[in-house]
């Protein structure tokens, strides 16, 4: 198999220019952009979300979108979306899985109806979304299946230890397909932003904070909440640049499983990495001590 030529539409993929990509949460954020991307660059597009009302605004009224509605959690909802798509275009080459929110708090103060509702949607739903996807992809010999992760996928931070689990959970899952799904012509990326200017700050759409209040925790609480919010349309990555490098990176002879994308994520995982070497190297012996004799 010529992964070069897969990635740009080879043999059993159609023309570059007759690409089409399914984006999830294209409404708004890096869905929004990357949607942007693949049409300025003439492929088709059947962009996704849970409210799809004003998504032409957003992204134009070209011949080559498609704006359909789509909760990842609906079964039904998903089936439809992918129908509606394949029954426009005929095909489905990319599947961009960027649905999904925040979760800020300590695990503690986080009840189990709020954390069961974050990875069935983080989770869940991009798995579901996937499963639908995959079979047409599989008979086309071909595809490409993108998954937006986070920083905090690879490390966690203060108040986030649920929303790293559900992109932990992304991380190794998709990994693993992407080992899997090689002898189908199937790849896999994941993109592994730092923070970029999209609402993902933003209480009324793309956050959701801790439900519980415990007396010990309230005063790191009100100082993360308080942060958190602040960082609202504050944050340094574009999300059009990260388009352009997903394009970049898909389109390369070498693409990567993982795409890490800002300035300042660059820089802290590198230290992440640094640091978890260090930690492996002084505790190797220990760690390798462990056999039977």
């Amino acid at each position: 198999m010529n992964w070069v030529n897969l990635c740009k539409g080879g043999k059993n993929m159609s023309k570059e220019n007759d690409q089409v990509w399914f984006i999830t949460g294209a409404n708004k954020g890096l869905g929004a952009a990357i949607a942007k991307e693949a049409l300025d660059k003439g492929y088709k597009v059947v962009a996704t979300a849970r409210k799809p009302e004003g998504m032409k605004k957003t992204l134009g009224n070209s011949p080559n979108l498609l704006t359909v509605k789509l909760d990842i959690t609906d079964d039904e909802l998903v089936k439809s979306s992918v129908d509606a798509a394949l029954e426009k275009f005929g095909h489905i080459d990319v599947l961009v899985n960027n649905a999904g929110y925040g979760l800020v708090g300590y695990f503690e103060e986080i009840s189990e109806k709020l954390i069961r509702q974050h990875i069935e949607t983080n989770v869940l739903g991009t798995m579901k979304i996937t499963r639908a996807v995959l079979p047409f992809m599989r008979k086309q010999g071909s595809g490409w299946i993108i998954v937006t992760s986070s920083t905090s996928g690879i490390r966690a931070v203060e108040g986030n230890a649920l929303y790293s689990a559900s992109k932990f959970a992304l991380e190794g899952w998709t990994e693993g397909m992407n080992i899997d799904l090689k002898p189908f012509g199937i790849r896999c990326m994941i993109i592994e932003p730092g923070a970029f200017r999209t609402d993902f700050f933003n209480e009324k759409t793309s956050l959701n904070l801790s439900d519980i209040e415990i007396d010990d925790y309230k005063k790191r609480r009100e100082a993360l909440q308080e942060n958190s919010l602040t960082w609202h349309q504050k944050q340094p990555g574009d999300p059009a640049k990260l388009a352009k490098a997903l394009m970049i990176a898909l389109n390369s002879p070498n693409p990567p499983l993982r795409l890490l994308v800002g300035n300042a994520a660059v820089d802290a995982i590198d230290n992440y990495l640094k640091e978890r070497r260090l930690e492996f190297e002084a505790w190797r012996e220990v760690s390798a001590s462990t056999d039977f004799d």
